[in-house]
């Protein structure tokens, strides 16, 4: 199946990044949210993104040929002519599944469902449709425009069929497809990153480390462009918190139980750069 029109529900962050780089693809894209207010912000973040690529001379087709292939609606039954529709919301399982009920509903019989989930089971969400056969993960990273590589995620009912369809879509637009067999909470990527993530909280708890010298010391040791508070700042505080959440309900398993400081700042709202306060301060 080729794919000529995606779907998405949700025009935050992920949504917005995702919505951009199948359009640079030269896919038609369906950009949902609940209100203008998101999807406005939503297409203004993909402008300015597209403006820097174009600054820097990385796209062969100017702006407006780009952005005239995304167009936003309010309305998830517009998603009857998608071959693929991607859910990009919150980390929330019972919100998941209210959406690919409404996919189930209003996609056409062959699409296939995916969500951009970085830590619930494929299968939990799935499990709610008439065709599990169809669903499955697309587990971008953040910044999407960036960010070279994508994890496909196999549910236990999803067909072979529809992971080699999904792997030749995140070539098409230009990504890096990582196979992922099995359906475990967190997958591959955020299995490893995550419990770095728990640890560096944890010695910055302790006083062991400031967040600047633990940021530093990752960067030039280990050859990463961020530390592991600079990507918790720009993935957001209650994503990680979410993705954790998770994954520990999932497993038991205490290497991913939040640390209070994560969840202290979670509740006061200090959730990165999109709140201006994270575990940096930003201004405008």
């Amino acid at each position: 199946m080729t794919i000529k029109e995606v779907f998405i529900v949700g025009a935050g962050l992920m949504g917005s990044g995702i919505a951009q780089v199948i359009a640079q693809a030269g896919i038609n894209v369906k950009l949902n949210d609940v209100n203008d207010e998101a999807l406005a912000k939503g297409m203004k973040s993909i402008s300015w993104s597209l403006d820097k690529f174009i600054e820097k001379g990385k796209l062969s087709e100017d702006y407006n040929t780009i952005l005239n292939r995304i167009q936003t609606t309010k309305n998830i039954s517009d998603a009857g002519q998608a071959d693929l529709a991607i859910e990009a919301v919150f980390e929330n399982l019972t919100i998941k599944q209210e959406i690919f009920q409404k996919f189930d509903a209003f996609c056409k019989p062959d699409a296939l469902l995916a969500t951009n989930t970085s830590a619930i089971p494929i299968t939990e969400i799935g499990a709610v449709t008439n065709k599990p056969d169809k669903v499955i993960g697309l587990h971008f990273f953040s910044p999407v425009p960036m960010m070279p590589v994508v994890e496909v995620v196999k549910g236990i009912s999803t067909s072979e069929k529809s992971m080699e369809i999904a792997v030749s879509f995140v070539k098409k637009i230009g990504k890096e497809p990582i196979r992922v067999e099995n359906d475990i909470p967190g997958f591959l990527m955020n299995r490893i990153n995550l419990v770095s993530y728990v640890e560096a909280i944890q010695l910055l708890e302790k006083g062991i480390g400031t967040v600047q010298d633990i940021d530093k010391g990752v960067r030039l040791a280990f050859g990463r462009r961020m530390g592991p508070f600079e990507t918790g700042d720009m993935v957001g505080l209650d994503v990680s918190f979410g993705a954790l959440t998770a994954i520990y309900q999932e497993t038991q398993d205490l290497r991913f139980y939040p640390p209070q400081l994560l969840r202290r700042k979670v509740k006061a709202k200090q959730l990165g750069r999109k709140t201006g306060k994270g575990w940096y301060e930003y201004n405008d």
